[in-house]
């Protein structure tokens, strides 16, 4: 891969990291439930403090992807740093998903009567969707990256 596009990918991915640190700093302060409290209740409610803990798997994802990617700009895609890369990755989308079902499901459970929840639930829905999508995807190159590591090490064995 071509350096030029692996530092795409990197400023793609700091990219995403600065927007998601924007909305989890803005959406509190706009949404429905915590739009009449002051500053200091809408950031100690504990569905926010929990969105917050929850977010910790998701950046931690997002610096393992730009160190993935650090390794392939620098060749080194088939080494065991990738492939233990790709495991941190594939085990943070795992927790972030069981994170986003436990969210759905105590929502689902202790939601006032007079909300409705369908939104959210389709929120979380969506996002557990593309987290397990995320997490295999992750094993796949895992198992690809051992492979080829496996591959070439057996090669250099017969030469």
């Amino acid at each position: 891969m071509k350096q030029s596009s692996t530092i795409f990918l990197q400023v793609v991915i700091v990219l995403i990291g600065i927007m998601a640190l924007v909305v989890m700093i803005r959406f509190p302060l706009l949404e429905g439930r915590a739009a009449n409290l002051d500053l200091f209740s809408i950031y100690t409610d504990p569905f926010i403090l929990y969105g917050y803990a929850s977010s910790v798997p998701f950046f931690i994802a997002l610096y393992k992807a730009f160190e993935l990617l650090r390794y392939i700009g620098q060749n080194k895609a088939f080494s065991l740093n990738s492939v233990k890369t790709l495991r941190s990755i594939k085990y943070c989308a795992i927790v972030l998903s069981v994170l986003i079902v436990t969210a759905g499901i105590y929502i689902r459970i202790f939601h006032h009567k007079d909300d409705d929840p369908a939104g959210f639930l389709t929120v979380c829905f969506v996002t557990t969707i593309v987290t397990f999508v995320v997490a295999t995807a992750a094993e796949l190159f895992e198992k690809i990256l051992q492979n080829g590591m496996d591959i070439k090490s057996e090669n250099d064995q017969r030469y």
